[in-house]
């Protein structure tokens, strides 16, 4: 379970996946069908660095070893 508190902070998101668009990452945070549903969780200067903070969540769930994962998006 990968629980993140949004850039903003107005947000705690039980997500269950963790996608870079350009420079906005997103969380899906369900689905049914064909349909999908996300929220935005933070938005950076460039793609650059959306992606590195995708691989800061990666690591993390890495070495959680199946437990319960927490992430704050950063503000920058």
């Amino acid at each position: 379970m990968l629980w993140i508190i949004t850039q903003n902070k107005q947000s705690l998101v039980n997500v269950k996946e963790v996608t870079v668009k350009g420079k906005n990452i997103e969380g899906i945070i369900g689905s049914a069908s064909l349909d999908e549903w996300s929220k935005a969780l933070g938005k950076y200067e460039s793609k650059e660095r959306a992606l590195e903070i995708l691989n800061e969540i990666f690591t993390k769930v890495e070495e959680s070893n199946g437990t319960s994962v927490t992430f704050t998006m950063p503000k920058k």
